[in-house]
């Protein structure tokens, strides 16, 4: 059986389970678990998230399916439905557990390596052009770009808020970058 005549089978059963046929609803359940599995599985190793948290997502999309079935539109395939409940529902137990993904270290090592040999001349730029900057979006700069401290703790030590930091940090980097490409001109 391909996977638009599985479909297929699963939209009728569907269809059949919304106008109140139990038997109907009970099948498509039965067939459609093992293919949120697998999507739940694929997608949990993708996310970085643990193989014990397939089971977990897969009963949430189970029931998700029996609390929104009315709001899948009978005229559109189900397969893109279901897997946007599977994503969904990962992205909401990935959130809960405060889990992001993870890349490990040594993947990417060689991508992150620093030029060590900086030229000295760089820092005696970047400090003339900070200079031309006023006094809070100097400090932001320095504090977030250089330091790399965060918005939070900038805004904190400068009594701002962070939507304030943020602002006068975009529009000291257009600054910035207006002023590098003159000095390039």
């Amino acid at each position: 059986m391909t996977q638009a005549s599985r479909e297929a089978e699963w939209a009728e059963w569907m269809r059949r389970a919304n106008a109140g046929d139990s038997h109907a609803y009970h099948r498509l359940l039965a067939a459609v678990t093992p293919h949120l599995r697998a999507i739940a599985r694929r997608r949990c190793r993708a996310f970085g998230a643990s193989e014990s948290d397939v089971e977990d997502v897969v009963q949430e999309v189970l029931l998700a399916v029996h609390l929104k079935r009315g709001t899948w539109d009978p005229g559109r395939p189900i397969g893109p439905w279901l897997s946007t409940i599977v994503r969904n529902k990962l992205i909401d137990s990935l959130r809960r557990r405060g889990r992001e993904a993870t890349t490990p270290i040594d993947d990417v090592m060689e991508i992150l390596e620093a030029d060590t040999a900086a030229d000295p001349g760089d820092r005696i730029d970047v400090e003339q052009l900070l200079e031309q900057l006023k006094d809070p979006q100097r400090d932001i700069v320095r504090s977030i770009s250089l330091k790399g401290e965060g918005v939070r703790e900038t805004a904190a030590r400068l009594q701002m808020s962070e939507g304030a930091v943020r602002v006068a940090l975009h529009r000291a980097l257009k600054t910035l970058a207006r002023l590098y490409r003159s000095d390039e001109a």
